[in-house]
């Protein structure tokens, strides 16, 4: 069993490392003075990632890329140790066009696009000339349960009109966001099976009827490019549905795999910089007579955060080679694990450096209080833990199936 990633990898890692290292933090200051003021921090972020591409470190997330679409097919375990350097700065990720949500879209639309809607919306995606938003979670239905879904994809004349009220459409505020994906149910009827009442279609901005109702703060913080709130009224042509009447789950599970682990890999680098601030912190801060680095309770978060964090990274290689090797289908028990485990491993790692810094640990001067703020967003982004909890019982519950040959 190799622990070492391959040369390819650790050169890309070292490539990311360095250009994260002189274009990203160097503007961390101008991206987070402008986002504060509530602004999308457009003229930061868009020479940075025209250098990105110009170095070839783009769309790196997507393994399915053709040879005439740009960017760098990479497999999920070779992607992995990249995202984890993304994930040190929240905005890091949009420079080299692997950010949520466009990311999954791009996967959709890869897997499912017509070739007209891949001429129309792909293919600018993955030039990252345009943004877009997911809207599937509905404030009036149990986000855990989607097969409760309350919007309504329905034929009318020559077009679907689509009614509903979404929130949690991430990047819906982005001015370069063009259109969004929605999820809702098209057997208004009841004639089929659960999982096959719910298609996807696409919703292109400026359509009449959508109204983007407010951004909605994430524990107190206001995302510039909003987590919206949106109410669909809208009539959009047949031609904009993707795939097939009922395809709904089908496409979701293909986006949601991928789009769970990412953020998985990305909280693996910010725990990684909570502990290195935090080791900082206790080795010059003095009480008490002595360094905070002498005290045995700090040596031991120290330590623990270390193991977590290691132990994390192991099941999230685990998880995208498993993807790789037999597809997200076969990984599904995987990126459950590993979902719950990296979430909660945010909040304990960021919990137990915020209190070494002490009350400047719940300021702003440090990156920390917003990154504990994610970690338990987490817990609910891509699905809640308990739902997560509930596919890993089931899992190990089908293994005892079977008569066991012991017996």
């Amino acid at each position: 069993m190799n622990f070492e990633f391959p040369t390819e990898t650790a050169a890309l890692q070292a490539r990311v490392s360095r250009f994260v290292g002189q274009h990203v933090a160097p503007a961390d200051a101008a991206w987070q003075a402008e986002a504060k003021a509530g602004r999308v921090p457009l003229a930061v972020m868009e020479p940075i990632k025209q250098a990105a591409r110009a170095e070839g470190l783009w769309n790196l997330f997507l393994p399915s890329l053709r040879d005439d679409q740009p960017g760098t097919r990479l497999t999920n375990l070779q992607y992995a140790p990249l995202a984890e350097i993304m994930g040190r700065f929240p905005w890091a990720a949009e420079v080299f066009n692997c950010n949520s949500p466009d990311s999954g879209n791009m996967e959709v639309l890869q897997l499912c696009a017509s070739p007209e809607q891949r001429a129309e919306w792909l293919n600018p995606l993955l030039d990252g000339t345009i943004r877009s938003c997911f809207s599937m979670t509905e404030p009036g239905t149990a986000s855990s349960d989607p097969t409760t879904l309350q919007t309504t994809i329905t034929r009318e004349g020559n077009g679907y009109r689509v009614r509903g009220r979404k929130w949690f459409s991430t990047g819906a505020l982005h001015p370069n966001c063009k259109f969004a994906i929605v999820m809702g149910r098209s057997d208004i009827e009841e004639k089929l099976p659960p999982h096959q009442r719910y298609s996807m279609i696409l919703v292109p901005y400026g359509t009449p009827g959508l109204q983007i109702i407010r951004s909605v703060p994430i524990m107190n913080h206001h995302s510039p490019e909003g987590h919206c709130e949106i109410d669909y009224d809208v009539l959009v042509p047949a031609s904009n549905l993707l795939g097939e009447e009922g395809d709904g789950f089908t496409i979701a599970q293909a986006r949601l795999g991928p789009g769970r682990i990412h953020h998985c890999m990305r909280t693996i680098g910010q725990c990684e910089l909570a502990l290195e601030l935090m080791v900082a912190r206790a080795k010059s801060r003095s009480a008490f007579g002595g360094k905070l680095s002498s005290f045995a309770n700090i040596q031991d978060w120290i330590a623990e955060s270390r193991i977590e964090i290691d132990q994390a990274r192991l099941l999230i290689l685990r998880a995208a080679w498993t993807m790789d090797k037999s597809g997200n289908k076969a990984a599904r028990t995987d990126v459950s694990a590993i979902k719950i485990v990296a979430a909660r491993l945010q909040t304990r790692v960021l919990d137990r450096a915020i209190q070494v810094f002490g009350a400047a640990g719940l300021t702003d001067d440090t990156p920390l209080a917003y990154l504990w703020t994610w970690g338990r967003a987490l817990r609910f982004i891509d699905g809640p833990d308990e739902v997560h909890l509930r596919t890993v019982a089931k899992a190990e519950m089908r293994k005892t199936d079977a008569p066991s040959k012991h017996h």
